[in-house]
């Protein structure tokens, strides 16, 4: 098979760390982030003056953003929601995404990856995201199917972690997993039914745990994909634990 051009290569790792939003208040408050850079804004073209599209509007050309007038039908498809949108979408340059070649080059010896099964709750992910963000984990794994897409209610529930979170976007959980693997990591799944704890795994330089659906918990074929279920220990027979407080747990008592 071909090998990519280092052109390609730039520009598809370019297109990796960006993110397009919607709607004028998360817009407004991605311009407001320290850090956060802003490369182009998109505006309908049938949008009427109001006091905060002037405010996203110079703070867009401060910034150095493009800015551009669309047909409303046109903004919809860049924002991919119409009843949304309100008239305003921004495609924001990420500093922390990353692809997954990035991830698996690291020079780092030791690696720690949180990777996420079908999370559809977007204040879930947006809670995961922050907890990832505010740890030393170097990495979330999201797949861009299957779990909630990342929207103004995700960057909400992150507060606004989301624009610098070290996320990495793949197209197959599965075959993500098989990279990281043959790459020296330890993957582990975690479920109520494994027999052992999270806290007595022979801990390796380089982890990941996946985390499930929040009413099915690791789906089959993904737990078959890992070297072993792990669980959090709870007394007074307390059954789960919300995902999102899970991977707050692993983030924060993982090494």
């Amino acid at each position: 098979m071909p090998q990519d051009s280092p052109e390609y290569q730039k520009k598809k790792a370019r297109f990796d760390r960006m993110l397009t939003i919607y709607g004028r208040k998360p817009v407004l408050e991605a311009l407001q982030t320290k850090g956060c850079h802003v490369e182009r804004l998109h505006l309908s073209s049938r949008n009427k003056a109001a006091p905060i599209l002037d405010e996203i509007i110079e703070l867009a050309t401060t910034q150095g953003a493009e800015l551009f007038d669309h047909a409303p039908q046109a903004l919809s498809r860049i924002s991919k929601n119409a009843k949304q949108d309100q008239g305003v979408a921004a495609d924001i340059a990420c500093p922390n995404f990353m692809t997954l070649s990035q991830l698996l080059g690291s020079s780092k010896q030791k690696q720690k990856v949180i990777a996420l099964d079908r999370i559809t709750n977007p204040q879930n992910l947006g809670m995961i995201i922050r907890s990832v963000t505010a740890s030393k984990f170097d990495a979330l794994l999201l797949p861009r199917k299957g779990c909630a897409p990342l929207s103004p209610l995700v960057i909400k529930a992150s507060a606004g972690t989301l624009l610098r979170a070290p996320i990495v976007q793949v197209e197959s959980l599965p075959s993500a997993l098989g990279e990281l693997r043959n790459v020296g990591h330890s993957i582990y799944s975690l479920s109520l039914a494994a027999k052992h704890s999270l806290y007595s795994r022979p801990e390796m330089a380089c982890e990941t745990f996946v985390l499930g659906n929040e009413t099915d918990g690791v789906s089959v074929e993904i737990d078959s994909l890992c070297d072993k279920a792990v669980k959090i220990p709870m007394a007074r027979d307390v059954e789960s634990l919300n995902v999102a407080v899970t991977a707050a747990l692993i983030c924060f008592s993982v090494n």
